[in-house]
């Protein structure tokens, strides 16, 4: 595994995947630098984990870069300025193109089992209300590369929670976040190890 792999987590709002990463690497756990933290909005309240962990941040506000090409190539150009290894989406709900030296370099995490629940408009409660309402038995979270299409890409790692029938959007939410707290870094030190190929859209873990 690389000492030096560095990743830069992109987030829009709250940040609290964020805080976990930074959490899981206090503790050992992350075998990744978190070198750059991009908000898509000045108002992100994750920059406030990035600034007490002293991890360089920058927003790319997307009112400010309407065009979407412009947006993605001032997003991926920062990237390449801090010699980001891998993109990590970490609750970013904006819509980014993804440049040919990026294609397989850069993840997402979603609350929900892909393709189930997923795609443009489908993030955080709307999510887990749509779930519920369907009268789902099991939901879970999803870590896939991403493309140039909401939630499309192809398939890293999938774990499944139970729902059960007291369950509320905000109940489930939790037990899927617990689940995405250990998923995503697994994700990403088995990348930061080279332990993950991908062949079309199949994806495969060595040992």
């Amino acid at each position: 595994m690389s000492a030096n792999f560095r990743m830069a987590v992109l987030i829009s709002g709250g940040g609290t995947t964020l805080r976990n990463l930074i959490e899981t690497k206090k503790r050992g756990e992350l075998q990744a630098e978190i070198a750059l933290v991009i908000a898509s909005q000045p108002q992100a309240g994750g920059l406030k984990f990035a600034d007490t962990a002293n991890i360089p941040s920058i927003v790319v506000d997307h009112r400010r870069h309407r065009e979407l090409a412009d947006f993605s190539e001032t997003i991926f150009n920062h990237c390449r300025a801090a010699q980001i290894d891998l993109v990590v989406m970490a609750g970013f709900l904006r819509r980014a193109l993804i440049p040919a030296d990026f294609v397989t370099r850069v993840i997402n995490i979603h609350p929900s089992l892909i393709p189930a629940f997923c795609g443009q408009g489908k993030y955080g409660a709307h999510v887990h209300s749509a779930v519920l309402d369907y009268g789902c038995k099991i939901s879970g979270c999803t870590v896939h590369f991403v493309d140039n299409e909401y939630d499309h890409g192809p398939i890293i790692a999938q774990e499944s929670v139970p729902v059960v029938d007291s369950d509320t959007p905000e109940t489930l939410a939790q037990r899927v976040f617990q689940t995405e707290c250990q998923l995503f870094p697994q994700v990403i030190n088995a990348i930061a190890a080279g332990r993950v190929s991908i062949n079309s859209r199949q994806v495969r873990w060595s040992q």
